[in-house]
């Protein structure tokens, strides 16, 4: 199950682990509905990458 961010009217931000398709949660804070939001991504590239570290063809001289 994946982690989303939820935020409530009242403010809070929650993350919760649920299923893919669940849309709201109830708030920790107020107990009303809070909605999932859109969070950033923490995932990133680094480095050269497979393909230029050994897998690209090799240039000729």
């Amino acid at each position: 199950m994946p982690m989303y961010e939820f935020k409530c009217e009242c403010g809070e931000v929650t993350e919760e682990l649920v299923r893919m398709g669940t849309e709201t949660i109830k708030c920790p804070k107020c107990g009303r509905k809070a909605h999932k939001i859109l969070s950033n991504c923490t995932f990133s590239l680094k480095g050269g990458g497979w393909y230029a570290d050994g897998y690209a063809a090799k240039k000729k001289s």
